[in-house]
């Protein structure tokens, strides 16, 4: 053995010299380990880590909820088989149709009522009372939400709005008004009037009437029962609703793995919500507005002027273009809509037809059974897809939102629809899928 060549009086210095070598070559080790650690966190991306640490949001089987506006929000983000197999890539689906009010519009309905009252522009339980012109979604999240907080709503709505939506308005307790459908620049158009509306309850009932935009429409008295109107158009609370609460959920949900997201635009507020919050994390992120015929926003994004064929000169006419797409598709620009401007790469045309025979192919392929807009994301998607060569493990999301349940009169009517000339024939997305 080494120590038997080793004088007695020196062993303790060799000891002493072999102890402090391991030591020396341990320590090395630890500090390496901890420097390699270190450059490894510091080359991950801001969503890498974010990715890590934030995993999806889950709901145990024990927790009570603070009400009804406590179900609104986390929705599953659910895989549509039937596209994501044809076509070779995850078609992923908010399925916000779940929330109470069975809409997206009910985490607006929540973020509008909520900043209002942190302005301190209604309270509660004091007769105050909101006002909106809307089409129909996002009147009955209103009323829903409101009455939930202790409001009266006011909605005013197009007179040629699906029936299920109306009868939703009144079931729920709002004083509907149906007008004529007609142009933004027209007084008579219903959001207008909503802001008429507002500005009558204020004067008959001597109170105020602030705008949801933040400017007072109206000098604020000292009186608590007060008119809101809640303008989802400009609202920027609308946006905020999906930059706070939309987004982050689909990026834990997806542990950060999107290669695209796809959404219509009503007011704005989700794509440009949605799409700013992914870009945030990965800059790289696709951002496809799916527009409907009769909307001048697919020509604003591809070619920056805002127009619709159907409006060139000899034939614009008075009233909004008809079709059986509710919910989506605009002619003006509005403050949601030009927060998401400068984040979207791309834009798909989606026809009627198109639209009809996405919602029967994913009933009788996937047992989802969705509304108008809903069928225009999907629709978008596989345009995207095809148009982009993306192949397996690409992660493509949009939103379902709202069901079908809400379109029968119109989207869901098979008479009406062959009596204002649209196929129903589900063999064109067979054919888009095949192409």
């Amino acid at each position: 053995m080494l120590h038997q060549y080793i004088p007695r009086s020196a062993r303790p210095l060799v000891l002493g010299i072999l102890i402090g070598i391991s030591l020396s070559v341990s320590s090395s080790a630890v500090v390496q380990y901890v420097r390699r650690r270190r450059r490894r966190i510091a080359q991950l991306s801001q969503s890498q880590v974010y990715r890590l640490e934030n995993r999806p949001i889950e709901l145990r089987s024990d927790d009570i909820l603070d009400g009804l506006t406590g179900v609104i929000g986390n929705t599953p983000l659910i895989r549509i088989n039937s596209l994501s197999t044809a076509l070779g890539v995850e078609i992923l689906a908010k399925a916000e149709f779940l929330n109470p009010g069975g809409s997206v519009k009910d985490r607006v309905a929540v973020r509008m009522i909520d900043d209002a009252e942190r302005q301190g522009l209604i309270h509660p339980h004091t007769g105050s009372r909101i006002f909106e012109g809307t089409s129909g979604s996002t009147g009955i999240s209103l009323a829903m939400v409101a009455h939930a907080r202790g409001y009266d709503v006011t909605i005013i709505t197009p007179d040629d709005m699906a029936a299920e939506k109306l009868h939703a308005l009144r079931s729920l307790g709002a004083d509907v008004e149906q007008v004529r459908p007609a142009s933004i620049v027209d007084k008579k158009q219903f959001v207008n009037i909503a802001k008429e509306r507002a500005l009558a309850f204020s004067s008959t009932s001597s109170t105020s009437v602030v705008s949801g935009i933040g400017e007072s429409i109206a000098v604020l008295t000292d009186t608590d029962a007060r008119g809101f109107f809640a303008d989802q158009f400009e609202n920027k609370s609308n946006y905020d609703a999906h930059f706070d609460g939309t987004g982050p959920e689909i990026w834990r949900q997806t542990n950060g793995t999107v290669k695209a997201f796809v959404s219509g635009a009503g007011t704005g507020g989700t794509i440009a919500g949605v799409g700013r919050f992914l870009k945030s994390m990965d800059e790289d992120v696709v951002i496809c507005l799916a527009d409907c015929e009769g909307s001048g926003l697919y020509n604003k994004v591809k070619h920056g002027v805002m127009f619709d064929q159907r409006e060139k000169e000899g034939t614009k006419r008075r009233h909004q273009v008809d079709t059986v797409v509710e919910g989506i598709g605009l002619n003006r620009l509005t403050q949601n809509v030009e927060l998401g401007l400068p984040i979207i790469d791309d834009a798909v045309r989606v026809t009627d037809p198109e639209a009809v025979a996405m919602a029967r192919y994913l009933v009788k392929h996937d047992g989802v059974f969705i509304g108008s807009s809903s069928a225009c994301n999907l629709v978008a998607c596989i345009r995207l897809v095809k148009k982009m060569g993306w192949h397996k493990g690409e992660r493509v999301v949009t939103v379902l939102c709202d069901s079908g349940a809400r379109h029968y009169s119109k989207f869901w009517n098979d008479e009406y629809l062959l009596k204002a000339g649209i196929p129903i024939d589900t063999s064109i997305i067979e054919e888009m899928l095949s192409t």
